[in-house]
C-alpha cells in the first residue's frame, strides 16, 4: 500500500516469511479486477490508471524489496472482530506520513470491513498511534480492527468515502519479476476503491465470534522451570468440571522383570506363582491361569526382597523419595491376602534399603535391612513388635548383601566390592565384627550360600567360588577355591540334594556342581545371546529334585528350562531403556521400541511379536490404518515396520539426531517427524503407509519432544525440553508466531504436555510438590479424559479439558523415575505406561469408582 507521496504504507502477506501470490493485479500486460469487481475497473479503463503496484517478489524481508527500511516495518496479524475467520498478514510501515486512523481504515478494506474505525490489542486495549505499536505494544502481534463504536460494536451503516482520500489499501502482488525491474504506477486519486484480501491469504477456521466474546475468559497463565508461560482460551471448549474421573487406574498386567539392575528377586510361592517385582509394584505370576496379581504398597521402587521360611510372608523394602509418605521403609506382607501387615523403618532408614532377609532358625522372626546410605547402616528388627534390637554402621561402600546364617540368628554375614564381614550380635545390641576380605581387596563377593554343615560358599565378580569352613578356635578359613567361569558369577543356589548351581553373568552358563564329591562339576548349558545373561536362579518345585528351573536374565526375560533340555521364554521384557511406545488407531494392541534394538507388539499381556533392528528406537507411530508402524531411532534413522508380522519395509536417514518423536496425519498421506535438533521432518505417505518421499523440512532451535497434527492436516504442534508449545504451519513450512491465532485450532491427538487444555496438570493445588515436571500426556479419543505421567513417577487421570489448578484427579504411583509415556489403547478401556530408564511396561485399566 502506498499514500499519496508515493510511500509504502502497508504490505498484505501471506506469511512474514514466504507471501504468496496476489490474486488481482496484472496479468499478461492486462489489469484485471479484484473479486466481485471490486478494486480496479476493467482492462480497457487501465491506461486510464494511474500505477499503484509493485510488480516484485516480497522475499524474505518484504520491507526491503518495497522501498521499506528493516526497522521501520513491522508484521502484525489483523482480524476482523466481527467474523474471526477473516484475518490476514501485513507487513505495517511504522513511520509512514499517512494518518493512523486513514491506515487502520484501508486494513479494515483488505478484512472485507467498510468504516472501520478502531484498532485493539487481545487483551481490549484500543491502539491509537504507531508509536504504541513501536512502543508499548511491541510484544503484541496480533490485533483486532472494529468499527467505530468499540470492540463490541455492531456494523454501521456505510458511509460514502472522498473521492479524494489518499489511504486506500494496494496489496502487494507477489509474482516474480524481470531481474533488475521494479515498477511503480502513482496512486490515482479519482476513485475510491474496496480491495478484499486474496483468499489464499485469509485463515478460516469452522467458528464464528467476536472480540467480547474472546475476552470473555482470560488467557491461562503457568508457570514451568521459573518462566511463566500464557495460554489462550479457544472460543468453544466444554465446560470446566472440576471434579475427579468417574473411573481411577488400576494395574491389569506389568511386562518384563528387573534383572538389569537387581540381584536375588525371583521366587516360587507354594501356590506355583513366580514372585518378582518391577519398579514399585511386587508381581505374582500364574502361568497356568494366565493370571497376575499385584501387591502396590510401595510408594518408589522395590530395591530387595525375601521371602519367609514359610514362603507366606515377605519382605521388601523401597527407595527413598521425596516426600514423607515416600520414606525409606520395609514393609511385611502377605502372599495369600496382599495385606500388609507390618511397616517399620520410617525415619531410621535413609536413601533406601539395599538389602532385607529373614533369620531362618527361629522361623523368620528377625529381620535385617541394610540402609542405601553412606554409612550402610545394618539394623535387625523383631518385625511383629516393630522393635529395633540393634544397628551398626558397616561404613562399607558397594554393599551389595546380607543374610542370617542358618545356623545362628544372632550371626550376620555382609558382603559386596572388597568386603566379606561377619557380625555377631550380641545380647545388649552390639555387634562384634570380623572381617574375611580386607579391603583395598579388588573383589567384588557377588553371592552367597551355606552347606547343610554351615560352611560358607561364596562367588565373585571374577568368576570363582570360595568355601570358607570354621576351625576348632572358631576362626574362619578357606578350604577351597576354583574357578567356575569364565568371568563374573552373579549367583549361587544351593539344592536340597546337595548339587550347586552357578549363573554367569557374562558366559551366559548355568553349571552344576556336586558339593559331596569336593564340588566337581556335573554338567551345564549356556543361554542363548537374545536372553542375556544369568541374574537370578530359583527351582521350579523347591524341595523336588526334577532339575527344573526359572532363570531371571540381564535383559529383564525370565526363562524356564533344565540344564538338560533347551530354555524357553516365559517373561519378555525391554532389557534397556524403553522410551517408544504406540497405540493401534482401531484395536488394543500397541507397540513398543527401546533401546535394547527391539520393536515389539502386544495384545495386552499376550506377545504378539518382536523384531531386531539394528538402531535403538525412542518413539512409535502407528500408520491411521493400521498397517504400518514407524519408528524413530536415536541415530536419526526412520524405521517402517509391517505391523501384521514386524518384517521390516523400508529405512530411511532423517538426519544426525535423534528423532524425538513421529506422527502422520489423520489421511495417512503425510509424516512429520520431530528431532533433537529443533526441526521437523515432512515425508509424503503412499497410502499402504510403506513408501516414502521426503517433502520438506521446517527449521527450528530447540530440542521437540511431542507433536500433534490438527484435524485439517495444515498445522503442528510440538514441545520443546524448555517446555514451549511452538506452532507450525505445514503449507508455508514456517513456525507460526501467534499462539493466540492458534487457539481454536482443533488437534487430532493431544499428547503435547503444555498447552491452555491441559494446564490443569501444572501447578495443581493438590500435588504434594510444586516442582512437578509432566513429562507425557495422551488425550482419549473420546476426548473426555486425559491421562499424564511426571518426572517423579506419578501416574494421573484427570477429566478433558483439565484447565485449572483445581482440577482433582486419580493417581497412582508405581514409578520412581521418570514416567515416560503413557497412551490410551483404542476403546479407552485402558491405559499403558513405559518406565523410560526402568524398562518396565505395565497395562492399566480404568474401573468405576
Amino acid at each position: 500500500m502506498y499514500d499519496s507521496d508515493n510511500e509504502v504504507t502497508f504490505v498484505v502477506l501471506t506469511s512474514p516469511i514466504n507471501p504468496q501470490p496476489a490474486s488481482y493485479g496484472k496479468k499478461n500486460g492486462m489489469w484485471y479486477a479484484s473479486p466481485s469487481n471490486q478494486g480496479w475497473g476493467a482492462a480497457n479503463k487501465a491506461e486510464r490508471r494511474k500505477s499503484s503496484i509493485i510488480e516484485a517478489d516480497v522475499s524474505p524481508s518484504a520491507a526491503s524489496g518495497s522501498g521499506l527500511k528493516a526497522s521501520a516495518g513491522r508484521v502484525i496479524r489483523i482480524i476482523n472482530n466481527l467474523d474471526h475467520t477473516v484475518q490476514c498478514r501485513v507487513l505495517l510501515n511504522l513511520r509512514t506520513s499517512q494518518p493512523f486512523e486513514e491506515v487502520v481504515e484501508d486494513l479494515g478494506q483488505v478484512l472485507k470491513m467498510t468504516g472501520a474505525k478502531k484498532m485493539f490489542t487481545g487483551s481490549g486495549q484500543e491502539v491509537r498511534s504507531f508509536s504504541q505499536l513501536r512502543n508499548e505494544f511491541a510484544d503484541m502481534d496480533t490485533f483486532y480492527l472494529a468499527l467505530g463504536g468499540g470492540p463490541g460494536t455492531t456494523p454501521a451503516s456505510p458511509e460514502r468515502r472522498s473521492r479524494s482520500r489518499a489511504g486506500m489499501v494496494a496489496p502487494i502482488v507477489a509474482e516474480e519479476p524481470p531481474k533488475g525491474s521494479v515498477r511503480q504506477r502513482a496512486r490515482s486519486k479519482s476513485r475510491p476503491r474496496v480491495l478484499y484480501a486474496p483468499e489464499n491469504e485469509i485463515v478460516r477456521s469452522n467458528q464464528e465470534y467476536t472480540i467480547v466474546d474472546a475476552l470473555k475468559e482470560e488467557p491461562t497463565k503457568v508457570t514451568i522451570k521459573g518462566l511463566r508461560r500464557t495460554f489462550y482460551p479457544p472460543i468453544h471448549h466444554p465446560s470446566i468440571d472440576n471434579s475427579p474421573p468417574d473411573k481411577k487406574l488400576q494395574i491389569h498386567w506389568v511386562h518384563g522383570y528387573r534383572g538389569i539392575d537387581a540381584r536375588r528377586n525371583l521366587w516360587v510361592l507354594p501356590s506355583g506363582e513366580l514372585l518378582y517385582y518391577v519398579a514399585a509394584v511386587a508381581v505374582l505370576l500364574d502361568r497356568e491361569e494366565e493370571a497376575q496379581r499385584h501387591y502396590t504398597g510401595h510408594t518408589e521402587d522395590i530395591m530387595c526382597m525375601d521371602i519367609h521360611p514359610s514362603r507366606e510372608l515377605v519382605a521388601s523394602g523401597q527407595r527413598g523419595g521425596r516426600d514423607r509418605k515416600s520414606q525409606a521403609h520395609v514393609r511385611i506382607w502377605s502372599t495369600e491376602s496382599l495385606q500388609t501387615l507390618y511397616v517399620f523403618g520410617m525415619g531410621e532408614l535413609d536413601r533406601g534399603v539395599t538389602s532385607v532377609a529373614f533369620s531362618q532358625l527361629n522361623g523368620g522372626s528377625y529381620v535385617l535391612a541394610v540402609d542405601a546410605g553412606r554409612e550402610a547402616i545394618l539394623s535387625v528388627w523383631q518385625w511383629q513388635w516393630g522393635h529395633l534390637l540393634g544397628k551398626v554402621a558397616t561404613l562399607q561402600e558397594g554393599l551389595s548383601g546380607a543374610c542370617f546364617h542358618p545356623l545362628d540368628d544372632n550371626l550376620i554375614i555382609t558382603h559386596g566390592r572388597g568386603h566379606l564381614a561377619f557380625w555377631h550380635r550380641r545380647k545388649d545390641g552390639f555387634f562384634e565384627r570380623t572381617d574375611i576380605i580386607k579391603n583395598p581387596s579388588r573383589t567384588h563377593i557377588t553371592s552367597i550360600q551355606f552347606e547343610p554343615d554351615g560352611d560358607v560358599v561364596t562367588a565373585d565378580s571374577d568368576g570363582f567360588i570360595t568355601i570358607y569352613s570354621v576351625d576348632a578356635d572358631g576362626a574362619y578359613f578357606v578350604r577351597m577355591e576354583f574357578e567356575a567361569h569364565t568371568k563374573g558369577i552373579s549367583c549361587l543356589v544351593m539344592l536340597s540334594e546337595g548339587t550347586l548351581l552357578s549363573g554367569g553373568e557374562k558366559d551366559r552358563k548355568i553349571i552344576a556342581w556336586d558339593s559331596l564329591q569336593n564340588y566337581k562339576k556335573i554338567t551345564e548349558t549356556k543361554l542363548q545371546e537374545s536372553s542375556g545373561g544369568v541374574r537370578t536362579i530359583y527351582p521350579q518345585r523347591p524341595g523336588r529334585n526334577d532339575g527344573n528351573i526359572y532363570v531371571g536374565t540381564t535383559r529383564n526375560n525370565i526363562l524356564e528350562g533344565s540344564l538338560q533340555r533347551r530354555f524357553n521364554q516365559v517373561v519378555f521384557g525391554h532389557g534397556r531403556q524403553l522410551w517408544g511406545l504406540a497405540s493401534h488407531p482401531d484395536d488394543d494392541i500397541f507397540a513398543t521400541a527401546g533401546h535394547d534394538k527391539n520393536i515389539a507388539l502386544w495384545r495386552k499381556q499376550k506377545l504378539l511379536w518382536t523384531s531386531q533392528v539394528a538402531y535403538e528406537c525412542i518413539s512409535l507411530a502407528f500408520h491411521p490404518f493400521g498397517s504400518a508402524l514407524a519408528a524413530g531411532s536415536s541415530e536419526g534413522h526412520l524405521l517402517i515396520m509391517n505391523s501384521d508380522n514386524g518384517a521390516s519395509m523400508l529405512t530411511l536417514r532423517v538426519c544426525g539426531s535423534p528423532l524425538n518423536c513421529i506422527g502422520y496425519n489423520l489421511a495417512g498421506d503425510m509424516i512429520a517427524i520431530g528431532s533433537q535438533n529443533g526441526s521437523i521432518y515432512l515425508f509424503r505417505v503412499s497410502r499402504d503407509g510403506y513408501s516414502y518421499k521426503k517433502v520438506n523440512k521446517i527449521r527450528g532451535a530447540q530440542p521437540l519432544t511431542h507433536l500433534d497434527w490438527s484435524i485439517d492436516g495444515v498445522y503442528l504442534q510440538t514441545v520443546t525440553t524448555d517446555f514451549d508449545l511452538l506452532f507450525w504451519d505445514v503449507k508455508s513450512l514456517s513456525p507460526e508466531k501467534s499462539p493466540m491465532a492458534m487457539k481454536d485450532v482443533k488437534w487430532a491427538t493431544f499428547n503435547c504436555t503444555v498447552g491452555y487444555v491441559v494446564a490443569g496438570m501444572w501447578n495443581n493445588r493438590y500435588y504434594s510438590s510444586n516442582s512437578t515436571m509432566i513429562t507425557t500426556s495422551n488425550r482419549a479419543t473420546g476426548q473426555d479424559m486425559v491421562v499424564s505421567g511426571d518426572a517423579d513417577g506419578y501416574l494421573r487421570l484427570f477429566r478433558y479439558p483439565c484447565i485449572t489448578p483445581k482440577a482433582e484427579y486419580s493417581e497412582a504411583k508405581v514409578y520412581s523415575g521418570t514416567l515416560a509415556c503413557a497412551r490410551f489403547l483404542c476403546g479407552d478401556r485402558m491405559v499403558v505406561t513405559v518406565g523410560g530408564t526402568d524398562a518396565s511396561l505395565m497395562i492399566w485399566e480404568l474401573i468405576e469408582e
